[in-house]
């Protein structure tokens, strides 16, 4: 009997748990971090206002335990596909592949419907628009390691660029990236029709095209493959970054 009673608890636990990651998440996602109380969450998750301390410490916890479930599995294909690219010696293919590694498990995370990955998209939005520092540390955290790396990578790459110039560039490629995730609609609505911003294989092709010009300039030129119908490389299927 103590066994099973044991057991019963340990499920209701991992229950609460989950239920409260589940609320925390599309509070966040809706409101932003900042406006979001402990007390909402614990409501939200029909959950006892002092488990939120019991299972994460404080709301930065259970934020970091959000972007710890979910960014886990997308750096670590990134890094993967990072590993294959860093293996191209052709500077320009190898520029490609390096973004395309970046950009891709982003891609697949969005549609990754099971794991919440569009509400995930969403909440990063939101916090990037914060100024908040228990949200700006939580990114530093879930990101900057993995974001190193793809610098490096770029940097050797492209040896003409400072890597100044690189992290501007990178830069750049996050801000159209993340965009076009939680905005695709505009460019349907701006291109009257002619580029499909829900097509997330035109988007990967297009950052990619732009990023890789970016970085190497008349390097490029002529090499690129044109924009247009021309067979792509299809994103990763939904969950292929899990």
């Amino acid at each position: 009997m103590n066994n099973q009673a044991e057991r019963q608890g340990g499920r209701r636990h991992a229950n609460v748990r989950e239920a409260l990651l589940e609320a925390a998440e599309a509070l966040f996602a809706e409101n932003g971090f900042s406006s979001v109380s402990v007390r909402d969450i614990a409501r939200a998750a029909d959950a006892h206002l002092g488990s939120v301390a019991y299972h994460f410490g404080t709301k930065a916890g259970l934020l970091r335990e959000i972007y710890r479930r979910h960014c886990g599995p997308m750096n670590a294909r990134r890094l993967e596909l990072l590993g294959e690219a860093r293996r191209i010696h052709d500077p320009v293919e190898r520029v490609q592949a390096i973004v395309r590694a970046y950009v891709v498990p982003a891609f697949s995370s969005l549609r990754d419907q099971a794991g919440g990955g569009a509400r995930f998209t969403r909440l990063r939005a939101a916090l990037s628009a914060e100024n908040n520092a228990d949200a700006r540390a939580t990114i530093a955290e879930a990101f900057d390691a993995t974001s190193h790396a793809f610098i490096d990578a770029l940097h050797e790459a492209a040896p003409h660029l400072s890597r100044g110039d690189v992290v501007w560039r990178s830069h750049f490629l996050l801000g159209s990236l993340y965009y076009t995730l939680i905005n695709p609609e505009r460019v349907t609505r701006l291109s009257r029709g002619e580029a499909d911003g829900g097509d997330a294989d035109a988007a990967v092709d297009e950052i990619v095209r732009v990023t890789t010009e970016g970085l190497l300039g008349r390097a490029a030129e002529g090499l690129m493959p044109a924009p247009g119908p021309p067979a792509r490389q299809a994103a990763a299927p939904a969950g292929a970054a899990d």
